[in-house]
């Protein structure tokens, strides 16, 4: 057992070469691909948030909608079968992520940064595209974020793994539309299972939810 230690590099090389090199090519995208789809996601992302607050008249949100399908039917005329990945030192990471992906346009606006040593820290601002309880944000779209925190801290370790378990307590409603912070850290390595604990935390200080994850490196 070892208290947060940095594992052996020779681990996390594990879980890079589980990646198939033939698939990873086949769902690399080109640079240009890449910025151009970043782009346009960043502006699905405002027209999901005018979906949701928009009170035009109901022939206008008609006229939208028929322009939407027309995009759609533009951008379905050459379609990958599964979405892209990433390519980096030969390894993948999910451009097209539903939590972190700058490609995916249901991601929230959530960038978050590896910290040395097994942590993670993340500061962010949610719309009413994420609202559960009324001014508040929804429990699951807490937890989704905290997942992703916590393997980005496992990863960071030098311990990356699946996540095997997630416990979450809700301590009071997590605001939206005001700065939200998120922190992991590795709580401890036992083997192929790495533990880790994060929380999100309102402007006042005070902790909204808290998560411990338990990560499997997977055997080869």
């Amino acid at each position: 057992m070892s208290e947060a230690g940095t594992a052996d590099p020779t681990r996390r090389n594990r879980i890079h070469e589980a990646w198939d090199r033939r698939i990873l090519a086949e769902r690399t995208l080109a640079d240009d691909q890449i910025a151009a789809l970043a782009g346009l996601a960043a502006r699905v992302r405002a027209l999901t948030d005018a979906v949701v607050h928009t009170r035009v008249p109901a022939d206008e949100i008609a006229a939208v909608s028929a322009e939407v399908a027309a995009l759609t039917d533009r951008l379905s005329a050459v379609r990958g079968e599964a979405p892209p990945i990433g390519s980096h030192d030969g390894t993948g990471r999910a451009l097209a992520s539903p939590v972190s992906g700058p490609l995916n346009p249901i991601a929230p606006p959530v960038d978050i940064e590896p910290l040395p040593g097994g942590g993670a820290r993340a500061a962010f601002t949610l719309g009413g595209v994420y609202e559960g309880p009324p001014a508040f944000v929804h429990g699951g779209v807490s937890a989704m974020i905290l997942d992703q925190l916590l393997g980005v801290a496992a990863a960071a370790n030098g311990t990356p793994g699946m996540t095997a378990t997630l416990d979450l307590r809700y301590r009071r409603p997590t605001p939206y539309g005001v700065p939200l912070t998120a922190e992991a850290r590795v709580a401890r390595v036992e083997g192929r299972k790495t533990w880790v604990d994060a929380s999100i935390t309102a402007p006042d200080g005070r902790t909204t939810v808290e998560a411990t994850a338990m990560f499997v490196m997977p055997a080869r």
